[in-house]
């Protein structure tokens, strides 16, 4: 396990490197913000004399309108965000996952009638379908809005994995499999999932910043996290309604989701060219799995 870690370092490019250390440094702070916060996420330092305070060394990033410490709100947002972001993004990949593997294995009615409802689900713009719900279900918890957000990201990773399986289950190994009496589910879950999780963590690592993106949209807009719950999205929101006058309130919030963001994209596309040697410079036609691209039939 060392050595492949080892390995996956080396693989990496310099601006993967730093990536993927910020995303780490992200959610260490995340994980010890309690500790490492110097005030509570809604402690009002002064109400008067700290509203809207300009970064001090007392107060690195400032004060709100609020007077509540933005650097500690940040830190706390830090694990709202990223844990809507990551939990989502899972409960994404599982379903599509598991609907792909089940669509590519079985295939002919099965998978005809599985990929329509799919197209039908395409069909529906999720960002509308998502304001529609939470504007009906308000406040939503964050549970229920990890829940929404995963459940309805799902329909890429499902075609990409369908793809993968419509390819592998014309291999030899799963002939011989079949031969010595293995059902389709110990076909799908011990041999083609395995071989089908590259380009599923590809898609997860980039879906996980796209869905911090949507989740701060949400937020944004009044219908995501909600006060007293710090995130990104409800604190960019608060700082550019007075952002003439405290810039901090919006820059810090605002910087930290565009970091985070970037890396992830910047990771993922790493993870690509690891997890995938066509992907690779110079490497020869015909090697690795099969393309991750969705077909139809």
């Amino acid at each position: 396990m060392r050595d492949r870690l080892s390995v996956a370092w080396r693989g990496l490019s310099a601006v993967a490197r730093i990536a993927l250390v910020l995303l780490l440094v992200f959610y260490l702070a995340a994980l010890l913000a309690p500790v490492i916060a110097p005030y509570s996420p809604s402690q009002q330092v002064d109400i008067v004399a700290m509203k809207n305070h300009p970064p001090t060394p007392a107060h690195l990033f400032g004060t709100d309108r609020f007077s509540r410490d933005i650097l500690s709100r940040v830190l706390y947002g830090a694990r709202v965000s990223l844990s809507v972001a990551t939990l989502a993004v899972l409960v994404s990949a599982i379903v599509g996952t598991l609907y792909g593997l089940v669509a590519g294995m079985l295939g002919g009615v099965v998978d005809t009638i599985l990929m329509r409802i799919l197209d039908a689900m395409l069909s529906i713009p999720r960002v509308l379908l998502l304001i529609a719900i939470l504007a009906l279900w308000s406040p939503v918890p964050l549970w229920a809005l990890i829940i929404l957000l995963g459940v309805t990201g799902w329909y890429g990773v499902s075609r990409l994995v369908r793809a993968e399986t419509l390819t592998l289950r014309e291999r030899d190994f799963v002939a011989a499999a079949h031969a010595l009496g293995a059902g389709n589910g110990r076909i799908m879950l011990r041999h083609l999932l395995p071989n089908v999780l590259g380009p599923v963590i590809v898609a997860s690592t980039l879906a996980i910043g796209n869905v911090i993106v949507l989740e701060a949209g949400l937020s944004f807009i009044g219908i995501g996290a909600r006060e007293p719950v710090p995130s990104w999205g409800t604190m960019f929101q608060d700082g550019t309604e007075v952002f003439a006058g405290t810039w901090w309130a919006a820059l810090f919030p605002g910087a930290a989701i565009v970091i985070t963001v970037l890396s992830f994209n910047i990771l993922g596309d790493a993870l690509r060219g690891l997890l995938d040697p066509r992907q690779l410079p110079g490497a020869p036609v015909g090697t690795g799995a099969a393309p991750a691209t969705a077909v139809s039939r």
